[in-house]
């Protein structure tokens, strides 16, 4: 009997990348789509592998979600328009993926039998937090941006359908990521200080007393994958994905960073930041539920970027291919 496949969307994107490889070393079919808006640097090195498959299309498109979906088991959604900035600059695309082909892909994999679907969504739908408060899955959502009121809407839409539905539903709210990988991005926040301190450009931080939850790239992709090995009535529901020890200010990443890249120079700019977003996470109910424990903290990310940018292992560190806006 022919092994069926896991689709992965956003294949060739920064979590999406990961995500394929940790799959097929785990053994499994994958079958990645993608518009490669940000070109396939990110799954170049997977298409010899005949366990792998790249569909390039767009989600938007009714054909390419009926060829994504043929003789899948499973479907990990990443595709999005990513970010608050892009989410701007592309605010019709974004509400498009969304709010539309999103819809259409859950409902066009329940009647093609499609066992499973692990939405991934953010710690940014929280938004605001009030004082020294922590917040969990169960807490009100105040997103401050497109990009996040566009999860939240998906996330309901999800919630609304899960009762009725043949599938089994995981919705995974991820920390803002960080770390190396295929498809490296620079518009984070730890990838950006670390880059930034290390290769002599002074770092002006806004909002340095902001809080926000940070996670390993690769714990975030290994994260999906437990979710969709476990029982189904285990892994059902909605997740926030990271370590609750790794809440940080925007001054507590600098000073990470400066532990390792000591001669950086930084200057602090107030609260000008246009980005109000500061949010404190629980994590543990997936550890508790789940079982999800991460691998790396934050030094270890500033380590492997640093080690990276002094090897030249990532040529020209500035270029605008690695940010997503």
């Amino acid at each position: 009997m022919l092994q069926r496949e896991i689709l992965v969307t956003g294949a060739a994107g920064y979590v999406g990348a990961v995500v394929c490889r940790q799959l097929l070393a785990q053994g499994y079919r994958v079958r990645g789509l993608d518009v490669l808006l940000f070109g396939e640097a990110g799954v170049n090195a997977l298409l010899v592998n005949p366990d792998f498959s790249l569909l390039r299309g767009d989600l938007c498109d009714a054909e390419v979600r009926r060829a994504a979906l043929d003789q899948v088991q499973a479907v990990i959604h990443l595709a999005a328009i990513v970010g608050d900035p892009a989410c701007r600059q592309f605010a019709d695309e974004a509400t498009a993926l969304m709010d539309g082909a999103s819809r259409a892909l859950f409902e066009e994999a329940e009647a093609a039998g499609v066992e499973r679907f692990i939405f991934a969504s953010t710690c940014s739908n929280y938004g605001l937090m009030q004082a020294d408060e922590w917040l969990h899955e169960d807490s009100p959502l105040q997103p401050q941006s497109h990009y996040a009121r566009l999860k939240v809407g998906f996330e309901q839409y999800l919630q609304a359908r899960i009762p009725l539905s043949s599938m089994n539903v995981s919705i995974l709210r991820f920390a803002t990521a960080y770390g190396l990988a295929p498809r490296m991005r620079f518009d984070l926040t730890v990838n950006h200080f670390t880059r930034d301190l290390l290769l002599g450009r002074e770092l002006l931080v806004f909002g340095q007393h902001q809080w926000r939850p940070y996670c390993h790239v690769e714990d975030l992709a290994s994260a999906l994958i437990l979710t969709f090995t476990l029982p189904p009535t285990q892994a059902a529901g909605i997740f926030n994905i990271g370590d609750s020890a790794e809440n940080y200010s925007k001054s507590m990443i600098v000073d990470a960073v400066l532990e390792q890249v000591p001669s950086g120079q930084v200057s602090y700019g107030g609260q000008a930041d246009p980005d109000p977003r500061n949010y404190r996470v629980d994590f543990s109910k997936a550890a508790r539920q789940l079982g999800f424990q991460i691998t790396r903290r934050v030094p270890d990310g500033v380590q492997e970027i640093v080690a990276a940018l002094e090897s030249g292992a990532i040529p020209s560190p500035f270029d605008k291919r690695y940010e997503n806006c």
